[in-house]
């Protein structure tokens, strides 16, 4: 199961790390796992070409781990809020049995 977690303070995003493999299907198979790799790639790499914001981000083997350094931009927020709207359908979709969203204020 891949688990995502948003952090939030004073309802502005600080962070988010995502972890772990869906086994909906073989790799290379695995189209739950491949949304998921999407959005987070392209949220990322949309953040860093596209807002003024200041990030950093460790990635491994089914880890990523993403935080603002300085209070995230209106854009940054954007695209951070289509981050999680487009996991959080991924979960819907498929009854979270293969990915758990959780945002939480810190």
């Amino acid at each position: 199961m891949i688990k995502v977690t948003v952090k939030k303070r004073a309802h502005s995003y600080i962070s988010f790390q995502s972890d772990g493999h869906a086994g909906y299907a073989e790799e290379g198979q695995d189209i739950v796992c491949a949304a998921v790799s999407a959005l987070v790639i392209n949220t990322v790499n949309s953040i860093e070409a596209f807002t003024d914001d200041s990030i950093e981000v460790q990635e491994h083997d089914g880890y990523v781990s993403f935080r603002f350094t300085k209070p995230v931009t209106e854009k940054g927020a954007l695209l951070m809020d289509s981050l999680v709207l487009g996991l959080t359908d991924i979960a819907h979709s498929y009854e979270n049995r293969y990915l758990t969203v959780r945002v939480k204020e810190v």
